[in-house]
């Protein structure tokens, strides 16, 4: 079994396990966004970082997912780089019928 396997299997018997996976697939998508926004634009974290006015080592534990930025400067970055956050509500099929909703975020350009 590969990972993605492990993955889709995870998702299907283990509610809390699915939960845990897609919260980690979601940051790792801003976070894959920014990293690539910030080479298209050929800026270095150390660039991007003075932007911001935020050490260069924040960034570089940003990218690398080894903390969490609060949300005002994960802002800050995203402006920095062309990039903004989208909350856009997502149906489950378990609060569809409560008629509530929980939004997936997304890192894009405008």
């Amino acid at each position: 079994m590969n990972w993605n396997e492990y993955k889709d299997h995870v998702k299907q018997t283990d509610p809390v396990g699915k939960e845990i996976l897609e919260e980690a697939e979601a940051e790792a998508a801003i976070i894959s966004a920014m990293i690539r926004q910030r080479a298209a634009l050929g800026l270095s974290q150390r660039d991007l970082a003075n932007l911001c006015n935020i050490p260069q080592s924040s960034v570089a534990r940003i990218e690398s997912n080894k903390t969490t930025p609060r949300l005002d400067t994960l802002l800050k970055l995203l402006n920095r780089l062309g990039l903004t956050l989208s909350v856009t509500p997502v149906p489950y099929p378990e609060l569809i019928n409560d008629g509530l909703y929980t939004p997936h975020i997304v890192a894009e350009k405008p």
